[in-house]
């Protein structure tokens, strides 16, 4: 097995090979004069089987386009020099959100960007947390991987909310069942009942209306918002304000992806969110350092990858990282 991490994604890369007990694969990647570029493996790859590493939020120096088009040359690269089989681990999938028409005409990037991937013969999705879980797995022909960050959310959680009247809280109506799994997860854990509560939301135009009607009972209580991805912030920030009309009294956040654009960092100090916890799937980059130690808890999905890599490599079931967790062992291969 070997593991490649683009100049990109590095740092977690690294950090996936080491929970699996061995180095990153070496790489090049040149950038030229005009912005093109090219990537090669600078060891032979026939035969093998090889996890490629790229995540594909945009920034601090590329955009989405740019990283997933390193990702598809990359993976084209591997396939010409005779891989046996490459997997594409994607921590955050660009275009997800993007998963139907909600206009005449629309796009579905989602399907158009599975077909890129699968054209350059990539053999294996792994992602994390994907915005629509049965898009995902429609968009694509080939296997996919769909990994939740759920027992990290639940093992950070317990600690801090043992002892307290809990509800948890979906932003809108769509991210109920995503909501109603830690929900099921917190409470398990727990040992207490736990409610689910949910607020009507519409989007049109990029415009959020109706963001101010609870379903659900939350007076009294500390409330968990659950998302799969934070960007302006101003959803979180609305739930919160909603849950606060009605009697709620402490808030906490945790989102999977902290993408963090536009005026992120004001609107979310502004909410009164006690902690607002995220995974390194997209690192905090858009927010100032004194922020993220401040009022984010940032957790590490390396092991979370690095356990579904070694399980992948040797055929092994996934089912009980969902439910389960994970091992307290490091892997080894």
């Amino acid at each position: 097995m070997l593991i490649f991490a683009l100049d990109a994604t590095r740092d977690l890369g690294t950090d996936i090979a080491n929970a699996l007990g061995t180095d990153l694969a070496p790489h090049e990647e040149r950038q030229f004069e005009d912005g093109e570029h090219k990537a090669r493996p600078l060891i032979s790859v026939r035969g093998r089987d090889v996890y490629l590493v790229q995540s594909l939020h945009g920034g601090p120096d590329a955009s989405p386009n740019d990283k997933l088009c390193r990702l598809l040359f990359f993976a084209g690269a591997l396939r010409d020099a005779g891989v046996a089989r490459v997997t594409a681990v994607i921590p955050y999938l660009a275009y997800a959100r993007k998963d139907r028409r909600t206009q005449t005409r629309d796009p579905i990037t989602t399907r158009y960007v599975a077909q890129l991937i699968e054209a350059v013969g990539v053999d294996r999705v792994v992602a994390v947390d994907v915005h629509n879980l049965a898009a995902f797995e429609n968009a694509f022909r080939c296997p996919t991987v769909h990994l939740e960050a759920r027992p990290l959310f639940v093992s950070h959680l317990v600690p801090v909310l043992r002892d307290r009247e809990v509800a948890v809280v979906s932003p809108d109506a769509g991210g109920a069942k995503r909501a109603d799994l830690l929900r099921e997860s917190l409470a398990s854990a727990l040992g207490t009942a736990i409610p689910l509560a949910f607020l009507e939301k519409r989007r049109s135009g990029g415009v959020i209306r109706g963001q101010d009607t609870v379903v659900g009972g939350v007076e009294g209580r500390a409330v968990v918002i659950v998302d799969d991805l934070v960007s302006t912030g101003t959803t979180l920030a609305g739930a919160a304000a909603a849950c606060r009309a009605q009697g709620a009294t402490t808030f906490y956040a945790v989102v999977t992806h902290g993408l963090f654009t536009g005026d992120a960092e004001r609107v979310l100090a502004g909410a009164g969110f006690e902690r607002l916890v995220i995974t390194n799937t997209v690192p905090p980059f858009r927010l100032r350092p004194q922020t993220v130690d401040a009022h984010l808890a940032v957790l590490d999905v390396a092991p979370l990858l690095a356990e579904a890599i070694r399980r992948l490599h040797r055929d092994e079931p996934l089912e009980d990282l969902k439910v389960f967790g994970l091992p307290q062992a490091r892997a080894s291969v």
